[in-house]
């Protein structure tokens, strides 16, 4: 499959071929296809959503799309290489320092601040001495960002159904100084893409999620959020503003 060019801007200057990775949050294994074309020895791609579970093993491991077991068993060489777990990443089904690479690829702006916490100590745990951290994801939004309101009233809708917000956009210079806090050593910050270009599909995808939360609280509030939300997907379209970058750290020897 083709791997996003944002994936490949984050991997080019890290060492990969031969290596056990592991992508933490395989939403469709965008991070996994990367690993394995740059050689990957073992990619272990971990998600706790069994639809992005089924996706990832057809777009990438070739496998089976039926459920069920956890590997990849496609007859090419990439699904030989991939295994994918469904599996909480607040508690990883691996061994402690089993992973020399591990990818984060727009994983932490889906963690509230207390499961980032949680995730991170996880992913400690399983890198071997040595290992490299590769995390990408958005800096908070301008502003003046028209989306910005949509993902307000998404995390409204999620706070009402569920007690916690669906997205928290962390600035750079914070998770540099969070990840530190977790031991790993900060080697490089890039930019990935400025503008970032969130297309209609993109809209449209927070607007059905929004509205999803908000019928889990039926009443007034929910029927107010969900109505913003198909009027704001309508009038944003879609909308180039922010900044995608990516760190790459490394766990001391």
């Amino acid at each position: 499959m083709d791997v996003p060019h944002t994936v490949a801007a984050a991997l080019e200057d890290r060492s990969v071929a031969g290596k056990r990775c592991l992508e933490a949050g395989a939403g469709v294994g965008n991070a996994s296809a990367g690993l394995l074309a740059n050689g990957a020895a073992r990619v272990y791609a971990v998600t706790n959503d069994r639809d992005h579970a089924r996706t990832t093993r057809r777009r990438v491991g070739g496998g089976d799309v039926s459920g069920g077991d956890n590997s990849s068993d496609g007859g090419d060489d990439s699904g030989d290489r991939l295994t994918v777990l469904e599996a909480d990443l607040r508690a990883v089904p691996l061994p402690d320092g089993s992973v020399d690479l591990i990818t984060a690829h727009g994983l932490c702006n889906v963690l509230d601040p207390a499961a980032l916490s949680a995730v991170a100590q996880e992913l400690s745990r399983v890198a071997a001495p040595g290992a490299a951290l590769v995390v990408d994801d958005y800096d908070p939004l301008p502003d003046d960002a028209a989306i910005r309101e949509l993902f307000a009233v998404e995390n409204a809708a999620s706070a009402l159904a569920r007690g916690r917000p669906a997205l928290t956009f962390y600035p750079a210079a914070f998770l540099r100084r969070f990840l530190a806090g977790h031991g790993w050593a900060f080697e490089r910050e890039r930019t990935l893409l400025e503008p970032v270009p969130w297309t209609e599909s993109h809209v449209s995808a927070h607007a059905d999620e929004a509205v999803s939360l908000a019928e889990e609280y039926p009443g007034e509030a929910g029927d107010a959020l969900a109505a913003t939300a198909r009027r704001l997907a309508s009038e944003i379209g879609s909308e180039s503003v922010g900044r995608m970058y990516g760190l790459a750290f490394r766990l001391p020897d």
